[in-house]
């Protein structure tokens, strides 16, 4: 396919040096709660895929829109994500809510299509994308989910489908597995037994010893 070109050109990704740092995972994994926990500890922008204003339309976009054109919505906020995240990483580091990974499990998940077919419509947006430094897929049992979302405050439709519609937990996680597979940018991170802070030690720990070998040159 022909590359993007102007006026469909990001800005330039050259001189980063603050790390964009993704976290994945099903709802009700904890993924909100570190965000925020590593947004303070490393005095970072929190960001939630999808940000304003798509997250306003999504519930309306997921009752009423067909697979394909729902795939369109969500790939347009995961574009406007990428320029968010651009913008912010001029200034220090990012850590968002979700980010590609999501868009291409959830809804091969959510429309029981192929994660292949998903995956291709995505491959030709890529290079738009800010790639992220490091992608924690958060890794949880169904018994830590549901018990997780019993708490949970802002609960959508997706979150009850996630444990009424058959098979959706388990395809969601597979699609997870199979999308981290071939993510250079992945690590597992198990969330079971781990409190929000040991989780956010976990990951700064990881930052630091990634930073270190640069460090000492």
């Amino acid at each position: 396919m022909t590359p993007l070109r102007a006026p469909y050109v990001p800005g330039t990704d050259d001189g980063f040096l603050e790390p964009f740092v993704v976290l994945e995972g099903a709802s009700g994994v904890g993924k909100t709660t570190l965000a925020r926990l590593l947004a303070r500890r490393l005095d970072a922008t929190a960001i939630h895929t999808l940000t304003d204003p798509h997250t306003e339309w999504s519930e309306a976009v997921n009752r009423q829109l067909r697979p394909l054109p729902q795939f369109a919505f969500y790939l347009s906020g995961l574009l406007h994500t990428s320029d968010t995240v651009r913008r912010a990483l001029a200034v220090g580091p990012v850590i968002a809510d979700r980010y590609a990974s999501s868009v291409m499990a959830c809804h091969a998940a959510v429309n029981r299509v192929r994660l292949d077919q998903v995956r291709e419509l995505v491959t030709p947006f890529l290079s738009y994308l800010v790639a992220p430094d490091v992608t924690f897929y958060l890794v949880s049992s169904a018994t830590s989910l549901r018990k997780r979302m019993r708490t949970k405050r802002d609960v959508k439709q997706d979150d009850i489908d996630l444990f009424d519609v058959p098979g959706r937990l388990d395809k969601l996680q597979e699609n997870f597995a199979a999308v981290a597979e071939t993510d250079p940018s992945a690590v597992l991170l198990t969330t079971d037994g781990r409190s929000p802070d040991e989780l956010a030690d976990a990951v700064i720990t990881y930052l630091e010893d990634r930073r270190a070998p640069t460090d000492r040159h």
